[in-house]
């Protein structure tokens, strides 16, 4: 029966071919070529690593190509042969780098790298392929492996391969119209849309040109154009040479698809010529919008003949339809924005004639559409505004450039607008665009930074006038120091007159009467001594009850409203009842016919940020709050400036109020005031709740002085700048048997003290030059002299870091204060021993 066959078919049947069987159709497409003239040679005489690599790739139904020896003969499966579209079989038993020429490079260094035994992975590789006789985009997943022969050298490298077009060009597309969409969406203007989507779509499409236009009437309009190795269309172009099959398919929505323009029947030869001429080879028209005269669609053309893929076609309509939800946004926001900018917006021409205005010109102006429109738009403007204002428009119509200008415009209802224009030109030389902004507002806000400045200004002025009256206050204390104390000596050696008694004693009580006014002074400077300790709330107001009511008299009946037993405050007791005495009289003179007035006291609780004037936590307020006559806003805002009062003259100093609110800042809290008109006051103290144990009392004073009310003899040292003050206290110590060295200066005590160790007792002034009363005490703790020390000052700020143990004694002090105060100094040298 063989010698029945021709030769080769008489060879291959006596051959061993069972490593095809099973390999579908590429097996037998290999099974019948002819090998001799390949690289490869006979098929019978195939090496057995080649055969067996054969035999697992066919029968496998995932794509793998084997490329053989050093010219990568090819050989692959029937899943390749689908991959490889229009080249199989062509394809199958070709030298790899003629078989896909168009990636030539590429399967060059896949060679190199598999045959020297190595591999090579690619995920999502994109190639341009030539498939179906056209370039396509191409994405892949590869795996290269050498194949070895029998002595375990590579002779050949396998690939097997996934194609990922379908997802990554999915993926890519969705990407896209994302990107598209975010890019779209802070655009305002219809013009803006169409100009980025226009450069974005034309940039995925590798296409020659995209536009969006308008046709009407058998004609086209493009404003703007992206293109890429074509000319510009923008224009006017016909459109009735595109034949009535096309126009109607516009006029219907249709998308219109056209690969080649050369060979569409649907296309009249004056349109291909047309065409040709904007070199237009292929294209793909989405229509947008669909109105009655006019049709706007999105325009995505090619120079050469291309087939748009089903992808591209369905990607053009998707870009479409965000294009116009894009526009159609633009164009609402536009139209909003007419509608509801508080700006003036307006059209007008160079004639004096204004063709449309917002809504905002009679908001502003009170002025129907119908009066604005059918008026010169001159005669609204002041007639001192009036030439200044034509002649920058004229300027404009001239140099084609915008302006800006001001001027007074007329109100319906007689008066006159401030308004600032901004205008420009539009293209056709005849109109032009204007917006106008009131400018009651910006005057509005000027004026409110000048009450700013203004309020800046006050505190700068409230504080400089309280650094002045603490130091006239401090000066005046050491005026009265010298009166009194001499008043008080002199009394004790004049001779038991009457008349001579009585002339001291008014002497004394107006010298007391201005130690009390320094002390407010102080008080508002926020320098006042202060024995700041706990103090129960409730505690406090109940004592003042009664002696507040004997104060005020009937017809003001005091109500009290608070938490019983609530927390402690750091405050002084004495000066708080003061501050309150002072609210209730001030709101018993600002009721004249009488009334309640109320004392309430409750808790709050100040978060970080909350306040200017308040550190974070919890506090206590004190309120005094009556129905009296209240103040205006003019009054309120000075109700707290020094020596201001609406008292009459002799009825107040126009301190109260100022000193309290100096009082409570510098316990570290505040005061306020709120009042109207008609309704009454309401004064409210805030004091920080006291960290100590809430319901530790304070501690009483330890007695000044011993049983006997009496000091032995000591050896004191005197300390103080001014001489009359030096000189007075000598003599009170001197008058209570003391033992006196007097110093004008902190370097000449030093000295005294250097020199005699057997002083018992310091007795200084705090502020002095060069060396204060504490940096003196702290001299003598440096160079351990141990005394005590009475630090006598007229304000009451005192380091409290500086670890001294003083004796506190504020000017001007009186014979039996200073007894007092040494007894406590030695008091506590006597405790410390």
């Amino acid at each position: 029966m063989l010698q029945n066959m021709p030769a080769r078919a008489q060879h291959l049947a006596s051959a061993d071919l069972a490593f095809l069987a099973g390999g579908g159709e590429c097996a037998a497409l290999i099974r019948d070529r002819d090998w001799s003239a390949t690289p490869l040679g006979p098929i019978e005489d195939w090496a057995p690593c080649l055969k067996c690599a054969v035999s697992l790739l066919l029968r496998s139904q995932v794509p793998i190509v084997m490329l053989w020896g050093e010219e990568g003969v090819m050989l692959y499966n029937d899943a390749y042969s689908g991959f490889a579209g229009g080249r199989h079989p062509e394809l199958l038993g070709s030298n790899v780098r003629e078989g896909w020429g168009e990636v030539a490079d590429f399967n060059d260094n896949v060679m190199k790298v598999g045959l020297a035994g190595k591999t090579l992975h690619y995920r999502d590789q994109e190639l341009t392929l030539h498939r179906h006789g056209r370039p396509e985009q191409v994405w892949m997943d590869l795996d290269y492996s050498p194949v070895l022969d029998e002595q375990g050298q590579p002779a050949g490298v396998i690939c097997i391969l996934a194609e990922t077009t379908e997802r990554v060009a999915a993926e890519r597309k969705t990407e896209f119209l994302m990107s598209l969409s975010d890019a779209l969406r802070p655009l305002t203007t219809p013009a803006d849309v169409i100009a980025l989507t226009a450069e974005r779509l034309g940039a995925y499409l590798s296409a020659s040109r995209v536009f969006y236009a308008e046709i009407t009437n058998g004609r086209m309009t493009v404003e703007r154009d992206h293109h890429r190795g074509v000319g510009s269309i923008v224009g006017e172009h016909s459109l009735e040479a595109f034949g009535p099959d096309l126009l109607n398919a516009y006029r219907v929505g249709t998308p219109v698809v056209v690969r080649d323009v050369q060979a569409d029947a649907r296309l009249s030869a004056e349109a291909k010529a047309g065409l040709g001429a904007r070199e237009v080879g292929a294209f793909v028209d989405v229509v947008l919008f669909e109105e009655k005269q006019w049709v706007g669609l999105l325009a995505v053309q090619n120079a050469t003949p291309r087939v748009w893929t089903a992808e591209e076609e369905t990607l053009v309509q998707e870009v479409g339809e965000r294009v116009k939800v894009a526009v159609e946004r633009a164009r609402s926001e536009r139209d909003r924005l007419w509608t509801l900018s508080q700006d003036m917006l307006a059209r007008a021409d160079f004639t004096g004639m204004m063709s449309a205005v917002s809504p905002a010109w009679t908001q502003v102006l009170g002025w129907t559409e119908a009066e604005l429109l059918t008026r010169g738009y001159a005669t609204f403007m002041h007639p001192e505004d009036m030439p200044p204002t034509l002649e920058a428009i004229e300027r404009m119509a001239q140099t084609g450039e915008p302006t800006r200008f001001e001027n007074r415009i007329a109100t319906r209802d007689g008066g006159w607008k401030h308004i600032e224009w901004t205008v420009a030109p539009e293209p056709d030389g005849v109109n032009f665009v204007a917006v106008g902004r009131d400018l009651s507002e910006t005057k509005a806000r000027n004026a409110e930074l000048e009450a700013a400045r203004d309020a800046l200004r006050q505190s700068q002025k409230m504080e400089a006038i309280g650094q002045l009256t603490g130091g006239v206050a401090h000066d005046f204390n050491n005026l009265l120091m010298a009166i009194t104390s001499s008043l008080s000596l002199l009394g004790k050696r004049i001779p038991d007159d009457p008349m001579s008694k009585r002339l001291l004693d008014n002497a004394q009580q107006g010298a007391e009467r201005g130690a009390a006014l320094t002390q407010r002074m102080l008080a508002f400077a926020r320098r006042q001594d202060l024995s700041a300790e706990p103090v129960n709330v409730s505690s406090l107001l109940d004592g003042l009850k009664e002696l507040a009511q004997r104060t005020l008299g009937p017809l003001w009946p005091l109500e009290f409203h608070g938490v019983a037993n609530g927390p402690f405050i750091v405050a002084d007791a004495n000066q708080i009842e003061m501050a309150l005495l002072n609210l209730l009289v001030n709101a018993r003179d600002a009721s004249p016919d009488g009334g309640a007035i109320r004392i309430e006291t409750d808790t709050k609780r100040i978060a970080p940020g909350e306040s200017a004037e308040l550190a974070p936590g919890s506090y206590v307020r004190i309120l005094v709050i009556d129905q009296g006559t209240g103040m205006d806003a003019e009054t309120l805002a000075r109700a707290t400036e020094p020596f201001f009062t609406t008292k009459g003259v002799g009825k107040g100093t126009g301190l109260g109020l100022s000193m309290i609110h100096g009082l409570v800042r510098q316990l570290g809290g505040t005061f306020t005031l709120t009042s109207a008109p008609g309704i009454g006051t309401t004064a409210a103290l805030w004091f920080p709740v006291s960290s100590d144990d809430a319901n530790r009392p304070a501690r009483e004073a330890e007695p000044a002085l011993s049983a006997d009310g009496t000091v032995r003899p000591l050896k004191i040292l005197a300390v103080d700048d001014d001489p009359l003050i030096l000189m007075n206290t000598a003599a009170f110590l001197e008058d209570l048997g003391h033992q006196v060295w007097e110093a004008d200066c902190a370097a000449d005590a030093l000295k005294i003290l250097r020199d005699n160790p057997g002083i018992d007792l310091l007795v200084t002034d705090q502020a002095m030059p060069n060396m204060t009363g504490v940096q003196l005490a702290m001299q003598l703790m440096a160079e351990d002299i141990r005394l005590p020390i009475i630090l006598a000052t007229g304000y009451g700020e005192v380091p409290t870091d500086s670890g001294l143990n003083v004796v506190k004694l504020g000017k001007p002090f009186s014979q039996g204060e200073l007894k007092a105060a040494i007894a406590r100094a030695m008091a506590e040298v006597r405790q410390a021993l």
